[in-house]
């Protein structure tokens, strides 16, 4: 990552309602996605996804195959 990534959380997201523990999503020059813990902010390790495998797994998040997690 050569050139500095535009980070975005969730509205859900607030400093206090998870314990401050929220993520953040990046574009990636490539069409993926950087995503990191907003808490540890630049010292956050980084991973990175393609589109489709983000695609995937917000598809299986809007249709519940996760709620058991929350």
């Amino acid at each position: 990552m050569n050139a500095p990534l535009t980070w975005r959380k969730s509205s859900f997201s607030n400093g206090t309602g998870n314990g401050g523990a929220c993520v953040e999503l990046a574009p990636l020059s490539d069409g993926g996605v950087a995503m990191r813990n907003s808490t540890l902010g630049e010292a956050s390790p980084v991973v990175h996804y393609t589109q489709a495998e983000l695609r995937a797994f917000v598809l299986g998040v809007k249709a519940g195959e996760f709620d058991d997690l929350i």
